[in-house]
């Protein structure tokens, strides 16, 4: 059993228990922001009569998030997937260790009526195909038993399992080190302001220092090495980048997506660190990338980031685009400076690049060394016999 430690674990974890059902929880430790301390959740689950398993996945995550930066796999809105590419790290990562223990049920806590739940079912079919997937959510007995978080905390009480069901939450919170996903309750309103969520890693724009803050980081092959002069692995790099990000009021979106069932959901988004990140990457493709591979680039940095939103990181086409990814970022080598202030990422300087295409003195307006625009004229006159061909047969509208 997947589980987070929260009222929907512990209900469903205590019910099939009480049915006789041979439970063992599971649960992955992604550097969750919002959970101080991630032995609480073997501790929520202790009176429920099962064994928690906690499974560290943090060198996983941050890989994972490393690599979607690499690619600029934003979705939908321009926001970071962090609970899609989460549930690929996640549901990876808790089959490993089921299969350890001979566990041949995964069961879930995802609604019927998300994303998630299809994450989870296809991620372990693609994995662990001799395993069978039970969500609970899904079951009509179970929804029919608990229509509701009152009737979830009234069955726990019978057995003296704490289980508070408290006020009414503004809205939800997935989180792990690559960000947290806020949706539902209120924000599912578009009257609703986006500033009611109190951000975990950081702070909104405007509550952000009055004082302009320069990072620096050092890329080899689209991957941040470096950052203000410290080595970093993936870890460090997410951890670090979170923190600098995050006091800067960095990469807070707000976004309408397209589900995977077809409705649509509004969500509030923040992930400091692969913003930041990211930024400073595009800033080394833009100048060793040509026209074409950038347009390529893009075209497999979104087909990546539907890919992950779908359940499919694991899939042969996304492993071959983001082999694409790999030969287009081979040369993305490169120190940039970015001045961050009140969510602003602005470019102060990019140096140690390595196969840059740019030429200051071809690019120059002024007279140079670099570039003869008279070599030019041969050039207009070709591509001139086209458009003088497109006139002459009437491909145009007329201006008369």
């Amino acid at each position: 059993m997947c589980v987070s430690g929260g009222l929907d674990s512990k209900t469903i974890t205590k019910k099939l228990v009480e049915e006789g059902v041979k439970v063992v929880c599971f649960s992955a430790d992604l550097g969750q922001p919002d959970e101080p301390d991630i032995g609480n959740i073997a501790k929520k689950m202790e009176p429920c009569g099962a064994e928690t398993v906690l499974v560290d996945l943090k060198p996983q995550i941050a890989d994972a998030c490393l690599e979607v930066v690499k690619a600029d796999a934003r979705y939908d809105g321009g926001y970071w997937n962090t609970t899609g590419i989460g549930r690929a790290v996640t549901v990876k990562g808790l089959i490993g260790a089921m299969k350890e223990r001979g566990i041949e049920v995964l069961a879930h806590g995802a609604t019927g009526r998300g994303n998630d739940q299809m994450r989870f079912e296809r991620y372990t079919r693609s994995l662990a195909p001799e395993m069978d997937v039970y969500a609970p959510w899904r079951d009509p007995n179970l929804l029919e038993e608990f229509p509701g978080r009152t009737e979830m905390a009234n069955y726990l009480s019978q057995f003296g399992i704490p289980a508070v069901v408290g006020m009414k939450k503004r809205y939800s919170t997935d989180a792990n080190m690559a960000g947290l996903s806020h949706e539902a309750e209120d924000l599912e309103s578009l009257e609703t302001p986006c500033v009611i969520v109190d951000p975990t890693m950081g702070v909104w724009p405007q509550e952000a220092p009055e004082k302009e803050e320069s990072v620096v980081i050092q890329y080899a092959a689209g991957r941040p090495v470096e950052i203000n002069g410290e080595p970093v692995d993936s870890v460090h790099a997410m951890m670090l980048a979170n923190e600098i990000g995050g006091r800067n009021g960095v990469g807070m979106k707000n976004a309408l997506e397209n589900r995977i069932i077809g409705t649509k959901g509004r969500g509030v988004y923040e992930s400091p660190g692969m913003e930041l990140l990211s930024q400073g990457l595009q800033h080394i493709l833009q100048a060793t990338l040509d026209r074409r591979s950038r347009s390529l680039y893009a075209s497999m940095g979104s087909f990546i980031a539907e890919q992950i939103y779908d359940g499919r990181y694991f899939d042969l086409a996304t492993r071959a685009a983001r082999s694409s990814i790999d030969s287009l970022t081979a040369n993305a080598n490169g120190r940039v400076t970015l001045r961050l202030y009140k969510g602003n990422l602005l470019f102060e300087s990019m140096t140690e690049l390595t196969a840059s295409l740019y030429n200051e003195a071809d690019s120059s307006m002024e007279a140079s060394d670099g570039f003869d625009p008279a070599s030019s004229q041969g050039y207009a006159e070709i591509i001139s016999v086209e458009a003088l061909a497109l006139a002459k047969a009437g491909h145009f509208e007329s201006e008369a």
